[in-house]
């Protein structure tokens, strides 16, 4: 079998790209920060039940009833279709945790921005 030499030479240019650009620790530090943000979320909203995460890839899960666990798939929907409305696009999983997988080059700001837009529609529904 024959390796494709320029497929190869794509993959190590993006390797150091992401060794050189730090961009390993802006998706620890930025990812981290999102985490704390949507703790603060299941504060004030009753219908987040938790988030979780590792690096930028995130999830914030969506429940009718905490106690029960009972899922609010509808609501992740409503959700999703306000905050493209508001400019932000993610994905529901499982039907009731909402999927943020932003790039790798975020920043904290623009996090924050994606977040408040996730926090604007969760006070709507």
């Amino acid at each position: 079998m024959k390796k494709n030499p320029v497929a190869c030479a794509a993959g190590l240019a993006a390797i150091e790209c992401i060794e050189s650009d730090g961009l390993l620790e802006n998706a620890r530090v930025v990812g981290e920060h999102a985490l704390a943000r949507i703790a603060q979320m299941k504060q004030r909203h009753p219908i987040v039940g938790g988030g979780r995460g590792l690096g930028l890839l995130l999830g914030i899960e969506l429940l009718k009833d905490r106690a029960t666990g009972e899922r609010a798939t509808d609501e992740a929907e409503r959700v999703m279709y306000q905050a493209l409305e508001k400019g932000l696009s993610f994905k529901v999983s499982m039907g009731n945790i909402l999927t943020l997988t932003p790039p790798l080059t975020i920043s904290r700001q623009q996090m924050d921005r994606a977040l408040d837009i996730v926090e604007e529609c969760l006070a709507i529904v």
